[in-house]
């Protein structure tokens, strides 16, 4: 089959030729960014999931919907080593020049933009030789307390968003990476706005362990968000993945080969994406047979081991490395942390700094007390081919 017209997209965060299984969370993203815009209350949500599942996904069609319905939109991916004032600094900034072309919006966004100026002197923040051109406004957003300045810089702008006849939307990617203090902040910010009816909302996406996250910094976080688990799809959407690309490029696929393409990658998304990819480049035309499953297996493997799989392990250190391929020689997670240590023969409190680093790293999280896993799907059969010599 020609490879240009192949409609795949096996990529972090690419858009999927069929974004199966996830309507209702779209809806629910629609009907929030809707109501916001005409006063009404609506939560901010939070997509948990593990890696490879769509989160990023998501998050890009979201902006695009806010976009389409006359908001103006922040995308942040928050790394490990950045501060979220840092983050959030020219985004605020980059919406407010937007929001002060509007004549009815030109005074709020002004002293919205006091605001972020105060908020910049409080936290030393500066990009490069760039200033916002105002003066700062003292007793704004200007206390060193990152929930306080947060939530007056938040409230600042949805006034200038509302005065506008705009909203503002801030999707963050990779919520895990937030300290407490910042995720709690964002949470009372978010707060803050709802109770003031401001056309701002808040899409998030991370690690499972971020509902649990979000709890312990701020106790009301459970009735502001609201927490789509983005997990595997069924098999039914899972075949409408795999299908329904092909016949749109008016192709088509047996479907022993579509019942096994659904098995092997267990309804995950990005798996689905890179199957879907190789069967259709190793077929010699249409329908795409069965023929072609063990070439597009062997295929597929190779490109996971080294990309999805191999720049993750490569993140950790040796002993990092140990920890996690005792995991693996347990079988099936989720594992319990005691198991682990007696695989390793150490003792289970000594592990636990070295736990903590792996979590901190987003290779695993703990779904129960005392229980772990990968965030990665299907880790632990890439360790066993690649790692685990019995």
């Amino acid at each position: 089959m020609d490879p240009v017209r192949n409609p795949f997209a096996p990529g972090a965060g690419s858009q999927p030729p069929e974004l199966a299984g996830r309507a209702e969370i779209v809806t629910a993203a629609d009907t929030a960014l809707q109501r916001v815009l005409i006063g009404r209350p609506a939560q901010s949500q939070m997509f948990l999931g593990l890696r490879g599942v769509g989160k990023t996904v998501l998050l890009n069609r979201i902006e695009r919907l806010a976009e389409d319905h006359g908001f103006l939109t922040s995308f942040i991916e928050a790394p490990e080593d950045k501060r979220l004032a840092d983050l959030l600094y020219p985004k605020i900034h980059q919406v407010l020049r937007k929001l002060s072309l509007v004549e009815a919006a030109k005074t709020a966004s002004h002293r919205a933009l006091k605001a972020l100026r105060s908020f910049a002197g409080a936290f030393r923040i500066k990009v490069g030789d760039f200033e916002v051109a105002v003066d700062p406004e003292p007793g704004l957003a200007d206390s060193g307390n990152l929930e306080y300045d947060v939530t007056e810089l938040f409230q600042s702008v949805g006034e200038a968003a509302r005065a506008a006849g705009r909203g503002w939307a801030i999707l963050i990617d990779e919520v895990q990476y937030l300290s407490p203090e910042e995720l709690g902040a964002l949470i009372v910010a978010i707060h803050r706005v709802n109770q003031r009816s401001l056309p701002i909302l808040l899409f998030g996406a991370g690690l499972p362990a971020i509902a649990a996250l979000s709890g312990d910094a701020k106790s009301y976080a459970e009735r502001l968000f609201v927490f789509p688990k983005v997990g595997p799809l069924s098999a039914v959407d899972a075949a409408n993945a795999i299908r329904q690309p092909i016949e749109e490029e008016g192709e088509r696929i047996e479907e022993d080969l579509v019942s096994a393409i659904v098995g092997l990658t267990e309804g995950y998304p990005y798996f689905l994406q890179e199957w879907g990819y190789q069967v259709w480049n190793a077929s010699p035309g249409s329908p795409i047979a069965m023929a072609c499953l063990q070439p597009a297996r062997k295929e597929a493997l190779r490109r996971l081991d080294d990309g999805f799989f191999k720049v993750r392990i490569e993140r950790l250190t040796p002993k990092e490395r140990d920890y996690v391929i005792a995991m693996a020689r347990l079988g099936t997670g989720p594992y319990r942390s005691a198991d682990v240590a007696d695989g390793l023969g150490e003792k289970l409190t000594t592990l636990g700094p070295r736990r903590a680093q792996i979590i901190a790293k987003g290779m695993i999280y703990s779904p129960g007390h005392g229980d772990i896993a990968f965030t990665v799907p299907m880790f632990e059969a890439y360790l066993k081919r690649h790692w685990i010599r019995d």
